[in-house]
């Protein structure tokens, strides 16, 4: 037999309840220990994927602005610096450096260590700084994912040539350009100002967090009221009867239900009725709205239900209406709730992928979308296209925005938390 106090009176137990107590709280601690567990390592598998994207190697040159490449006319119009051959530029840079010419049985593969689309960082210099023409500058050029990724460990060398994607040649012209201190490592700003891309070393997730922003306001506008002013009316001046009843069961069944079907529902009415332009914004926020709904409204009207009735009756007593007393007085102290509750919806619906895919928010977009009706993709769709390609480049990248989508989530749950401590009322 043990014993507890209580009340300061010792109560006997018997041995048998304590053995069961005591192993509840370690099945409790357990419980915990495992999903702590599980999360560290979730976390720490991202981590040790992602990481690597947010820095980037690039390549220093010589790039000499050869006037008879760039403008032999002289005439310096756009339209002759726009249309310019600057990739040779780049490759005859590369071949000097090396002491190999064009006709090199290697040189195509030098020409690789570039990155394809350095002939615009070129070419913008050039558009920026006309008189840059007939100089030499150094330039810092991004490497292509080959090389980048054989800089971090990502590309065993010590395989043979045949079974890797970069070879000994390349690797040989690798190493002078690290012995002469021509590979830099610097911040990935890529990643963060450009969008998609089929080059990984380029590609960025701008497109998808303006997307995913877009798609997160314009749920916002539409769900936020709606779903508030539906629960005020639900909970206080609508009259309990079969069809309140009926509209609750509904607005619980809604809030389970498999957010895919959302996603249909947008690509059957607002894509095929009202014809919205598909893979744009504003078809994106309407399902994320839909789908948030059903949680704001219950949110609300749980955060109205435990204001106390005392509340409201008091301030009916002293002479206010009934939506003076909702809207002046209950409602306020509701409100850390109802915020709490709508940042959880919102946050739950920035990291939806499901409807997007039925509303074609998946398609490829290599430009930054400027209005809601533009073509656009959204960071957990961006994530899911990145996961599909082969390339070990894209591997870290999509780790990358996956790390990038839970620092908006951690945020958006951490204001929620603070909200209710800050602002909760105790009864």
């Amino acid at each position: 037999m043990s014993n507890i106090i209580k009340n300061d009176i010792l109560i006997p137990i018997s041995s048998k309840r304590a053995i069961k107590e005591k192993l509840f709280k370690i099945c409790g601690l357990s419980a915990i220990i495992f999903a702590l567990s599980m999360l560290v390592i979730l976390f720490t598998t991202i981590f040790s994927k992602g990481y690597s994207a947010f820095y980037q190697t690039r390549i220093k040159l010589d790039i000499n602005f050869n006037e008879k490449l760039i403008d032999p006319i002289g005439t310096r119009e756009i339209k002759t610096l726009t249309t310019a051959d600057y990739s040779k530029l780049i490759s005859q840079s590369l071949f000097k450096f090396l002491n190999i010419d064009k006709n090199h049985p290697k040189s195509s593969e030098i020409k690789s260590l570039i990155s394809y689309n350095s002939f615009l960082t070129i070419r913008d210099r050039v558009l920026n700084d006309p008189d840059i023409i007939g100089k030499t500058k150094k330039i810092n050029l991004i490497a292509s994912d080959d090389v980048d990724q054989m800089l971090k460990g990502n590309i065993n060398i010590s395989i043979p040539e045949e079974n890797r994607k970069i070879t000994d040649f390349q690797i040989e012209a690798i190493e002078k350009f690290k012995s002469n201190g021509n590979i830099l490592t610097v911040f990935n700003k890529t990643l963060f100002i450009k969008s998609d891309s089929r080059e990984p070393e380029v590609s960025g997730v701008l497109g998808a967090i303006i997307g995913s922003f877009y798609c997160l306001f314009i749920a916002a506008c539409i769900s936020v009221p709606i779903g508030i002013f539906a629960a005020i009316f639900l909970q206080e001046f609508a009259k309990k009867n079969k069809i309140t009843d009926f509209i609750e069961i509904n607005i619980n069944n809604l809030a389970a239900v498999p957010s895919i079907v959302f996603g249909l529902l947008g690509l059957s009415v607002f894509i095929n009725f009202f014809h919205l332009p598909r893979s744009s914004p504003i078809v994106g926020g309407l399902v994320l709205a839909l789908m948030s709904l059903p949680t704001i409204v219950i949110v609300t009207r749980a955060s109205l239900l435990a204001v106390p009735g005392t509340i409201k009756d008091g301030a009916i007593a002293l002479g206010a209406s009934k939506m003076q007393a909702i809207f002046n007085q209950v409602l306020p102290l509701a409100t850390p709730g109802i915020c709490t509750g709508v940042i959880i919806a919102l946050a739950r619906a920035l990291g939806e992928t499901a409807p997007l895919l039925m509303i074609g928010m998946i398609a490829f977009i290599p430009d930054t979308p400027i209005a809601i009706t533009d073509p656009a993709t959204a960071l957990p769709a961006q994530i899911f296209m990145w996961a599909d390609h082969p390339e070990r480049a894209f591997v870290e990248r999509t780790s990358a925005a996956i790390l990038i989508l839970l620092s908006f989530l951690i945020v958006m749950n951490a204001a929620a938390i603070y909200i209710r401590h800050k602002f909760e009322k105790k009864w």
